[in-house]
């Protein structure tokens, strides 16, 4: 039977693929936590891993999972701190089997690993051609020549289906974000997964972490404006949350960063597209009641929040092959540097012409001038500026062209072009479809000994 708690505490250890190590350690060592929640699944990223996979049928897991257990199981293990983690990516069981040999290479004997699987919905796609994309209405069959991968988001129930084995690290693939830490939640508290009030407290919880320094100072600095201590070394969250579904969210109060009601509200914002009706599988939140107090310095009272019941449905995010994108930079600096620029362009055009090629999308920008927010009106020359020319096209041969031509301009364009480079990638573009709840099936099996 399950022992649950008044209140536990639960950490951010990432918020994406690539983010620092460093926070999660601290909190692992010094955070007191009850779990520790890396969310690293972008909406490409289970693509770009089937294709990893495909090369190496052990891989397919995100890139950094070793060197993120290697730095933080020793703490973890010792403080009894639960690891919760959509690092799977496109391959869970593969990811479980690598944290196991990085346990044991640690001294830890046996590291039982929970692993959530049924989130790979490619068959059950490919079996329903019929189903509508989101973004424009037409049939998935469309896109089944070039799908790389089919995900569905899975919920909260999942998560705590997998700490309920008892296994110290739970492992999946594509979980949606703030079910992840949700999940933590209704194993911990005992919460039920009908208790609409209790389960509006852990998605908003879920959503304010799902992306660690953003809520306590990333992506607020602006120097002099909003300012923060030590945005060096910026800590990562955690939220105390009790059985009656009170919340509170904090950092350790030596870390860099803030934590306070202005970072909270900007990112309570954040992929925000309905107030009212912010769907996840576990329920549909709404966000419009939610106030913040300021606790103390670094902690921070979330009240409000609301739910209503799931929909009958799960989406699903289809990564598909879409061409490739090539591209080429060169900078011009000194007097008249955009005339340079401008009619370094124009020679690009022209050569590319010349050969045949054309493209479905092209892009120039004039970095430093124009990347952002166009050429506008009243701008100063500048003294330097960067051309970057960019094309998309599905013929590979035609998208190293662009690069090709750009980099020729060292000594065939205009004078003083410098600093080139030039490249290729595949594009792996994403289209999401709704499939019914009853056509997924999820299991959760455990590598290791209990």
């Amino acid at each position: 039977m399950a022992i649950h708690k008044s209140t536990i505490r639960v950490g951010t250890g990432a918020g994406f693929s690539d983010d620092r190590i460093e926070p999660a350690v601290d909190l692992a060592e010094r955070g007191k936590l009850d779990y520790l929640v890396f969310e690293c699944l972008a909406e490409r990223t289970i693509a770009r891993e089937n294709l990893t996979r495909l090369k190496d049928p052990e891989r397919g897991y995100t890139p950094y999972l070793v060197e993120r257990f290697q730095a933080v199981l020793p703490a973890c293990v010792k403080n009894g701190v639960r690891i919760v983690t959509n690092m799977g990516a496109a391959n869970p069981l593969g990811a479980a089997r690598a944290v196991r040999r990085e346990a044991k290479a640690l001294g830890i004997a046996d590291l039982p690993v929970a692993v959530v699987t049924g989130d790979d919905v490619a068959d059950i796609v490919r079996n329903n051609p019929q189903l509508p994309l989101m973004e424009n209405g037409a049939p998935v069959e469309s896109l089944l020549p070039r799908m790389a991968s089919a995900n569905v988001y899975l919920g909260a129930d999942v998560i705590r289906e997998g700490l309920a084995t008892g296994a110290p690290v739970v492992m999946t693939g594509r979980v949606s974000d703030p079910s992840l830490f949700l999940g933590t939640m209704l194993h911990g508290l005992g919460w039920r997964y009908d208790d609409y009030a209790k389960l509006a407290v852990g998605t908003l919880a879920g959503h304010l972490m799902e992306c660690a320094a953003q809520v306590t100072g990333g992506c607020f600095i602006d120097p002099g404006k909003k300012d923060c201590d030590d945005p060096v070394n910026i800590g990562f969250p955690y939220a105390d949350v009790t059985a009656d579904g009170s919340l509170t969210l904090g950092k350790l109060d030596d870390s860099g960063g803030r934590l306070d009601v202005m970072t909270c509200t900007e990112q309570i914002l954040y992929e925000m597209h309905d107030p009212t009706s912010y769907i996840t599988p576990d329920c549909i939140l709404d966000i419009t009641g939610v106030d913040f107090k300021q606790e103390s310095k670094n902690r921070v009272i979330a009240t409000g929040a609301k739910a209503r019941p799931r929909t009958p449905t799960y989406k699903v995010v289809v990564g598909y092959h879409d061409g490739y994108i090539g591209e080429g930079e060169v900078g011009y600096a000194g007097p008249n540097a955009l005339a340079r620029a401008k009619l370094a362009e124009k020679i690009v055009r022209e050569r590319l012409q010349k050969r045949g090629f054309t493209y479905p999308e092209i892009r120039v920008d004039y970095i430093g001038m124009s990347s952002l927010h166009g050429m506008g009106t009243g701008r100063t020359e500048p003294y330097e500026v960067r051309l970057r020319i960019a094309a998309r096209s599905p013929d590979r041969k035609a998208a190293l062209a662009v690069g090709f031509e750009v980099r020729t301009l060292h000594v065939n364009g205009p004078s003083g072009g410098g600093g080139g480079s030039n490249g290729i990638r595949e594009v792996l573009a994403v289209k999401s479809i709704l499939i019914p709840r009853h056509m997924v099936k999820t299991a959760v099996t455990v590598e290791g000994t209990l």
